[in-house]
């Protein structure tokens, strides 16, 4: 595989990870919120 191929198939990978982990993210903010919000 030439050079250029091989690091755009390591950035896709690494943007698919970020974008998981910040999916994740987002989500346990979201459960936080909510249960703050019960509290009031």
């Amino acid at each position: 595989m030439k050079l250029a191929t091989q690091l755009g198939l390591v950035a896709l990978v690494a943007l698919v990870a970020g974008c998981a982990t910040i999916d994740g993210v987002g989500q346990d903010i979201s459960g936080a919120a909510r249960t703050v919000q019960t509290w009031f």
